[in-house]
């Protein structure tokens, strides 16, 4: 059923070092585009702080991350993922030994971290931009999600 309900795990994962701007960003931007119809989660090796560049980036789309609160994998109170998707080393490693216990598709997207941006205001919101873009344009690719908005 190509576009449907039934191509889409159940519950996902998005795991990266801090847990304050990729993978709270890939989350938010599957639960923006999905709805209730995954289950979406986000965390990190390790908490870090809320990242007001990435809360004023996805306002730009309309999504609001302003309550995202940054946990670690090891906070999480239920595991039981039907995908992982790990957006730096650190954290695919954390979800490949998650597999160890457990059945679950692991799947690594290599993504810059816009924190590591210099420069004026501007250049460093193009860098989290670039970021969530991308996000947005994987998540729509690898989701069969028919009807879904654009970037």
């Amino acid at each position: 059923m190509a576009g449907g309900k039934a191509d889409l795990p159940g519950a996902v994962l998005f795991a990266c070092n801090r847990n304050s701007v990729r993978s709270p960003m890939a989350a938010a931007i599957l639960h923006h585009l999905a709805g209730k119809r995954v289950y979406v989660e986000s965390a990190g090796v390790r908490p870090g702080e809320p990242d007001a560049f990435a809360i004023a980036v996805m306002e730009e789309l309309g999504i609001d991350m302003s309550k995202h609160r940054p946990m670690s994998i090891a906070d999480l109170h239920d595991t039981s993922f039907d995908l992982i998707v790990s957006l730096a080393p650190e954290a695919h490693h954390q979800a490949l030994e998650l597999t160890r216990a457990q059945a679950v598709e692991v799947e690594y997207w290599p993504t810059p971290d816009p924190t590591l941006a210099s420069g004026n205001r501007e250049q460093i919101l193009s860098a989290y931009r670039c970021v969530r873009d991308g996000l947005f344009n994987r998540i729509k690719q690898r989701f069969p999600l028919a009807g879904a908005p654009s970037v």
